[in-house]
């Protein structure tokens, strides 16, 4: 590929779209982590969820998806307050099944992630559902681009950045920052862990919601097609850090730019050797992750 090509503002478009979502996704995934240490292995699927929140709203009903976004991620927000109530609320209380939390968190998560998927074949059948929406293209200059990519840089990187802010400077954010970083100190000085573990456990789906409403703007989604961006999540969150939430935003970056400049320097077959050979290198190098604290001794 020639260098004005890999130099392309397309392609630095498309790299920041997709850190963007990456981002977006971690970033719920690792505040369930860092809060709980649960293993959210049903984060694809409920990001499809949101997806077809979307198109059923557009398809069905005649709304907007950048309405069917919020609707998607109070539907989201909702299962994720079932699922805790039902599922986590006592597994996170039982100091006595703290050791195997994570393994347990695993194997309830894989339920609810068949479930999900099985549900979703039942409603919308296993049939791939998409739909158009401002898929127009905006011009500058020699640069072309998809208008709802810009959308969805625009909303996701937005939303991710609310979060952040949220957690630094908002007195609940704090307490979820607390609460991941030591968890028996911020039960000592006042902090309602179970409180703010439903908050989390509402926050960390709605986000995985919103990611699914803005792919399907672009991509079909299928009951079946989330395990890919729960893999990809995981991939990210372990670059940056477990428990490292600005982690969660840099390993996204870092994935995404490999991604999408290691295909466009190689071909569409060396993305997954590219992706998981930095993955195994950054396990090598720094198994904690970029930003991840070492374990103590």
């Amino acid at each position: 590929m020639a260098m004005t090509q890999l130099l392309s503002p397309e392609l630095l478009l498309a790299a920041l779209m997709l850190a963007s979502t990456y981002a977006l996704v971690a970033l719920g995934l690792n505040l369930i982590y860092g809060a709980m240490r649960l293993l959210d292995v049903a984060h694809g699927d409920i990001m499809m969820l949101g997806g077809y929140v979307a198109w059923s709203g557009l398809t069905l009903l005649g709304v907007s998806p950048l309405l069917g976004l919020l609707g998607a991620m109070l539907i989201a927000a909702g299962l994720g307050a079932v699922c805790y109530a039902l599922f986590f609320q006592r597994l996170v209380r039982n100091t006595a099944v703290a050791a195997r939390l994570e393994a347990n968190s695993l194997l309830i998560f894989f339920g609810i992630s068949i479930i999900l998927q099985n549900v979703l074949s039942l409603v919308f059948t296993a049939d791939a559902r998409s739909y158009n929406f401002l898929d127009a293209l905006v011009q500058w200059g020699d640069v072309s681009v998809a208008l709802n990519r810009l959308v969805i840089l625009a909303i996701s990187a937005g939303a991710t950045i609310a979060v952040l802010c949220f957690l630094r400077f908002g007195v609940f954010g704090i307490a979820i920052r607390a609460l991941i970083q030591q968890r028996d100190a911020a039960s000592l000085v006042g902090i309602h862990a179970d409180r703010v573990n439903r908050v989390v456990f509402c926050l960390g789906f709605a986000l995985a919601g919103l990611a699914g409403a803005l792919i399907s703007m672009t991509e079909s989604v299928t009951p079946f097609s989330g395990f890919p961006y729960t893999i990809a999540a995981f991939v990210v969150v372990i670059l940056g850090g477990l428990g490292s939430l600005g982690g969660a935003v840099a390993g996204g970056l870092l994935l995404a730019f490999v991604e999408v400049y290691g295909v466009a320097l190689f071909s569409a077959a060396y993305r997954s050797i590219l992706v998981y050979g930095l993955f195994i290198l950054i396990l090598f190098v720094r198994p904690q992750g970029l930003f991840g604290r070492k374990a103590n001794p």
